[in-house]
């Protein structure tokens, strides 16, 4: 009698644990190879993660939709003068331009007007970021605020920036606090992963020691309202404190649901 011929593609045990995350695990194998569609599934995340780092940012679009929606914004560039530039200098995208840096000068003169907060905008490394998310988000956490008093700058959006830039857009505002929202290096699961970097009496020179940071803020990942109710935790929290960073934790409660893994007595191994 002839043995039972090896099947093409040989699953793993742990193929379950996959209803529970995007990360790929548990892809099985075909000989020595990873199977041909896991294969092609990481040739077009590998491909879409490239497309958003280089997605140009839709700033008039962008402007448009923020107007619309109530928030009234200045539009401003680092000093990074292209895509290739930003990539290859961090530093250029930390820092305004002359021109953007006089034209913030210039509609904050007056010194008699501070703000609680400002918001600011940066493409990042994730344009669709910020496109997919940004707007949805001010949706979640303004309403917060507004309702309790906070005084909040008219909102920065900023092309080619990075996080550190948000720390030179709140001193020139006269801001106690920035919160800056910017899209994340991509994943291969998560292309369009949005960031809020939130610093209390912010900076030039400010380290990432001193920031609080949200990450994975999109429909799969960190929900909208979640993340809002965390960010005005923290930055209540650093009203009281005098702080952010290293030094304030995270402690909000919520109530949001999340999966709970291993919710049987079985073992998951040898479960069908």
């Amino acid at each position: 009698m002839s043995a039972k011929p090896t099947p093409p593609v040989i699953d793993n045990p742990w193929r379950q644990l996959r209803r529970f995350t995007d990360a790929r695990i548990a892809l099985g194998r075909a000989g020595v190879s990873v199977p041909t569609q896991p294969h092609l599934e990481f040739q077009l995340a590998h491909a879409q993660a490239r497309d958003a780092v280089h997605l140009p940012l839709d700033a008039k679009g962008l402007v448009r939709r923020l107007t619309a929606g109530g928030y009234p914004s200045l539009r401003l560039r680092s000093s990074a003068p292209d895509r290739a530039h930003y990539l290859q200098r961090p530093d250029l995208g930390r820092r305004l331009d002359r021109p953007s840096r006089a034209r913030l000068e210039q509609a904050f003169a007056d010194d008699s007007v501070t703000f609680d907060l400002a918001f600011v905008i940066a493409d990042g490394l994730s344009a669709l970021a910020v496109h997919h998310h940004a707007v949805s988000f001010l949706d979640a956490i303004t309403p917060m605020l507004r309702q309790e008093g906070w005084s909040i700058a008219p909102l920065v959006l900023v092309e080619q920036g990075r996080v550190a830039i948000g720390d030179e857009v709140a001193v020139v505002m006269r801001a106690e606090m920035v919160a800056v929202l910017i899209g994340e290096r991509p994943g291969l699961s998560s292309p369009d992963s949005l960031g809020v970097y939130f610093t209390y009496h912010p900076h030039p020179g400010c380290s990432d020691a001193e920031r609080n940071c949200l990450s994975n803020i999109r429909q799969q990942g960190l929900a909208y309202a979640v993340a809002a109710h965390k960010l005005h935790y923290l930055m209540s929290a650093a009203r009281r404190r005098k702080l952010s960073g290293v030094n304030l934790k995270d402690e909000a409660e919520t109530s949001a649901e999340s999966p709970v893994i291993g919710t049987g007595t079985g073992n998951f191994l040898t479960e069908g």
